[in-house]
């Protein structure tokens, strides 16, 4: 007969299986994800192909921000701003678990990990303060993984893996894990081969409180991609090594060569007869050199400088197939021409920008809306009704004239299409979530203050209207 093993001491046989395979799981991707982090950092080993870099300057080393630029340009224009509910009734409840997670600013590093490693997760826990809203973090896929359902959607079993202590008052090296179940998060740290359970948060959602908000997503595969492709990754290399090889030509055709020829031995020798060293021969004596013995003056002369024209074109060439990688305009990765582009042909070249932050924002915003959805359901310790639904709210990504904005917003009001009043009109024209609240809060200001202006007036025009006599009524 087996001991049972207590749930609050250690791990049971099923949590240690799933504790393994996530484990596992976590390992084999994470020198993946340290080669993607290493490209966007500039920390990559660039291959020496072994051919033009001597082996003194084999510690050169060159670096192109190229995936950082694609990888940036494209988070900078998702920005989330606010949450609200679709029907237009009070949000201050949605506004309060943003606020105390600082969630808007906490999703642009999300975001940037999405893109960089193709995936990132969210949590949702409760609060240390039972008053307090529930808590949400972005967690980084070096630290976390989990078991994804594709049929349902939805997770199995999710771990996290770091060497964070929290509050636990662990030792420096002992390692703390969060297992994250469909009915509790168990948090454990390893002793001596084992696993001692710390805590457990029984939640009872009959799912783990995990999102993963997935980047270029597939329908064989779900984790999702990131956007420093393969293809980035060469483009990058190649472009490096151009970089190195117009290093080292600067370091030996920084000098102009020149050739002698009809010089004696002493014009390289000094007044003892000793050799001179290169430097002093080409500073010193190539400019005063003697006759020879024939009287003929040595020929000094000078090879064609080292034009590095033809490599710079080369790396133009890799800018414009970067920028096609990308989807960036060319100009973004330094590459400009004579002519300076118009307006419409900016616009023009950011179409394909644009187009991949708003797929971005619909696939990104799915997984903010069911994670409030989740912290609403911690806060109220009930799912929220799935009838209601959660909108977020995001800036446009697109970069359009702050007068056409304007502009269009004033054709649909004057059009009667959308009233003159309302919020739609505000957003359209290019105003933030807060300009809109303080829109909204002079609005009312104004009509309150027409309001008391007009009971004034009425008061003012009843006390001075004159008395009726009763005889002017021959009453």
């Amino acid at each position: 007969m087996t001991t049972p093993t207590l749930p609050l001491i250690g791990l049971s046989d099923d949590e240690k299986q799933i504790l393994t395979m996530l484990r596992s799981d976590l390992m084999n991707q994470r020198l993946k994800l340290e080669l993607l982090d290493a490209y966007f950092n500039g920390e990559q080993l660039i291959r020496d192909l072994g051919i033009s870099i001597p082996p003194q300057l084999k510690g050169l080393h060159t670096v192109i921000g190229w995936p950082r630029i694609g990888v940036e340009a494209l988070e900078q224009r998702l920005d989330l701003e606010a949450f609200r509910w679709a029907d237009g009734s009070d949000g201050s409840e949605l506004d309060e678990i943003a606020e105390s997670n600082d969630w808007f600013d906490e999703a642009s590093l999300g975001h940037l990990d999405a893109l960089t490693y193709g995936r990132e997760y969210v949590t949702v826990g409760s609060a240390d303060d039972p008053d307090s809203p529930p808590l949400i973090t972005f967690e980084s896929p070096l630290d976390m993984t989990l078991d994804w359902d594709a049929r349902l959607r939805v997770p199995r079993f999710a771990l996290r893996e770091s060497l964070d202590k929290w509050d636990f008052g662990l030792a420096p090296d002992e390692r703390l894990i969060s297992l994250y179940m469909p009915g509790e998060t168990i948090f454990a740290v390893e002793v001596n081969g084992g696993w001692e359970v710390i805590d457990r948060d029984q939640h009872r959602l009959g799912m783990p409180p995990v999102l993963r908000m997935a980047n270029r997503q597939r329908t064989a595969d779900r984790v999702g991609k990131s956007e420093i492709t393969p293809e980035v990754m060469s483009i990058t290399d190649a472009a490096c090594r151009r970089l190195m090889g117009m290093e080292v030509a600067a370091e030996f055709f920084g000098a102009p060569q020149r050739y002698i020829l009809g010089a004696s031995e002493s014009a390289f020798q000094d007044a003892e007869g000793n050799a001179k060293s290169a430097w002093e021969t080409y500073i010193g004596r190539v400019l005063a050199l003697e006759r020879d013995e024939d009287g003929q003056v040595p020929t000094v002369g000078q090879f064609t400088a080292h034009d590095p024209s033809g490599q710079t074109k080369i790396i133009d060439l890799y800018a414009r197939i970067m920028a096609t990688q990308l989807g960036l305009p060319p100009h973004m990765l330094g590459y400009t021409s004579d002519n300076p582009a118009s307006a419409d042909a900016i616009r023009s070249s950011e179409a394909m920008l644009v187009k991949k932050a708003e797929r971005r924002i619909r696939r990104f915003g799915a997984t903010h809306r069911e994670a409030m959805r989740l912290a609403l359901w911690f806060r109220n310790g009930e799912p929220p009704d799935r009838s209601r639904r959660i909108e977020t709210v995001w800036r446009n990504p697109a970069t359009p004239t702050l007068a056409a904005q304007t502009d269009a917003a004033v054709k649909l009001a004057q059009a009667g299409i959308v009233p003159a009043d309302s919020d739609v009109l505000l957003e359209m024209a290019g105003l933030n979530e807060d300009q809109r609240r303080r829109v909204a809060a002079d609005r009312r200001r104004a009509q309150g203050n027409a309001l008391l202006d007009r009971l004034a007036q009425q008061s003012e025009e009843d006390s001075t209207e004159p008395e009726v006599d009763d005889g002017d009524l021959g009453l």
